[in-house]
This record gives C-alpha cells, sequence and structure tokens, in this order.
C-alpha cells in the first residue's frame, strides 16, 4: 500500500510549511522516513522479502544523505527535524 496523495501534502504541510513545498528537505527526508516505517513492518511479517529488503536499504541511505546535507547546512533545522520524527538517538 503506497502513500496517498492527501498523506503526503499532510507530510509537507507539517514538516515542509506548504503541502506544495515537495522540494524541501526537511518534507523529503519526512516522507522517506513514513516509507521506511510502512517497509520495515512488512519486511517483519515476510522475513525472506530480499527484493524488499534492498529497496529499504536504499531508501535508509537516501535520506542518510539527505540528513547528512541538512545537518551541514542547517543544524538547528537538523536537530529540530530529528527530534519531530524521533530518529537518530
Amino acid at each position: 500500500m503506497s502513500l496517498t496523495t492527501e498523506k503526503k501534502a499532510n507530510i509537507f504541510k507539517t514538516y515542509a510549511g506548504d503541502p506544495k513545498n515537495t522540494g524541501s528537505i526537511e518534507g523529503q527526508i519526512a516522507l522517506l522516513t513514513e516509507r521506511i516505517s510502512h517497509i520495515s513492518s512488512h519486511l517483519q511479517v515476510n522475513k525472506k522479502d530480499f527484493s524488499t529488503h534492498r529497496g529499504l536499504m536504499q531508501l535508509v541511505g537516501k535520506r542518510k544523505r539527505l540528513l547528512n546535507y541538512l545537518q551541514k547546512h542547517n543544524l538547528t533545522g537538523y536537530r529540530a527535524l530529528i527530534e519531530k520524527l524521533g530518529i537518530r538517538k
């Protein structure tokens, strides 16, 4: 089950400030986090789904690169976002 348009707009509204601001780093990271959590729950049930596992690792890597970019360019925004999303202890 993929994310609906309304769900994506809500994520971008919450984290990027505007539903049409789909290019913001914060919104992209929040969207990837939502997809990662959905795929993780799928993999807990389907342990032998290796192609989905590979896709999950690609999404995690992309989110990590975006977080590194945000950390270099906007440290306060980075700290606020990871606290809001509940990632990286």
